[in-house]
C-alpha cells in the first residue's frame, strides 16, 4: 500500500518541490500551508488519514511548534519537522514536543526521503513475535503497543523503537549509536541530542504511568540501560 504524506508549509515552492520529489518515490502526497489547516486534514474522517506529517516551523497563523502541540494529544502518526532555524535549541524544543525527527532548511530532498522512509519502514516482519516484559513494563511488538502494570503508555513510534531497543537488552548499556540507528532509522550525527530528548520523554511517560515501572539510566560517555525498579 502507498504510504500517504502530509506537508504543512506555508512556502508553496518548496513544499510544491518536495511534494513532487516524493510522488516520484512513488508517495501520495498532499500539501498545505498553515497549521490550523493541517490539524483540519488530520481531523477529517472523510479521507484517507496521513501516515506521516512534514511540518514546518515557521508559519503564519498557527505556527509549526504549537500546531504540534495541538495534534500530539489526538494524533500518534511520524512528524518530521523542518525549520530555518536550525539551532540545537530549536531541535530541542520540537523533539521535547513529541517531533519524531527534525532537518534544518535548506535541506537535500534525498536527506528528507532518507528520513521519511525511515519513520515509516515496517517493523522486521516476524511471526508471533514474543511480547517483551520488563518488570510492569509489557511490550506487544506485534502491535507496538506499550503498557505498564496495565495502563497503555501513549507513545510516538520513535519513543516504541528505543523502548524496544532498551528492553530487548534489558541491563545492558546501549550505545546512542545504535539507538540512533534503531530507534530514529539513520545514522548518529555530530552534537546529535534527538535520542536524549526521546529518552527524557519516555523517562517521565514510564514515571507518571507507574511507580513500578523500568527505569532508564544515562551511562556518561557510552548510553543508556533500561533498569527495573526493585519494589518497596
Amino acid at each position: 500500500m502507498t504510504s500517504r504524506i502530509l506537508i504543512a508549509d506555508d512556502d508553496r515552492d518548496l513544499a510544491g518541490l518536495l511534494a513532487d520529489y516524493l510522488r516520484h518515490e512513488s508517495y501520495t502526497v498532499e500539501t498545505v500551508h498553515d497549521g490550523a489547516s493541517a490539524l483540519e486534514r488530520l481531523a477529517s474522517t472523510n479521507l484517507p488519514r496521513p501516515d506521516l506529517l512534514i511540518l514546518d516551523v515557521m508559519m503564519p497563523g498557527l505556527d509549526g511548534l504549537e500546531t504540534l502541540k495541538e495534534l500530539r494529544g489526538r494524533h500518534g502518526l511520524p512528524v518530521i519537522m523542518l525549520s530555518a532555524r536550525g539551532e540545537p535549541v530549536d531541535r530541542v524544543i520540537g523533539l521535547e514536543l513529541g517531533a519524531d525527527d527534525y532537518l534544518a532548511k535548506p535541506c537535500l530532498p534525498r536527506e528528507l526521503l532518507a528520513r521519511v522512509r525511515a519513520r515509516l519502514r515496517a517493523p522486521a516482519p516476524a511471526i508471533n513475535p514474543e511480547p517483551i516484559a520488563v518488570g510492569g513494563l509489557h511490550l506487544d511488538l506485534l502491535t507496538r503497543r506499550a503498557r505498564v502494570d496495565g495502563r497503555e503508555l501513549e507513545l510516538t513510534g520513535a519513543e516504541f523503537a528505543l523502548l524496544q531497543a532498551l528492553a530487548s537488552r534489558r541491563g545492558q548499556v546501549v550505545d546512542k549509536a545504535v539507538l540512533t540507528r534503531e530507534g530514529l532509522g539513520r545514522e548518529i550525527e555530530r552534537f546529535d541530542r534527538a535520542v536524549d530528548v526521546h529518552i527524557s520523554r519516555l523517562r517521565r511517560k514510564l514515571a507518571e504511568a507507574s511507580p513500578k515501572a523500568p527505569g532508564i539510566d544515562a551511562v556518561r560517555g557510552s548510553g543508556y540501560q533500561l533498569i527495573v525498579v526493585p519494589p518497596p
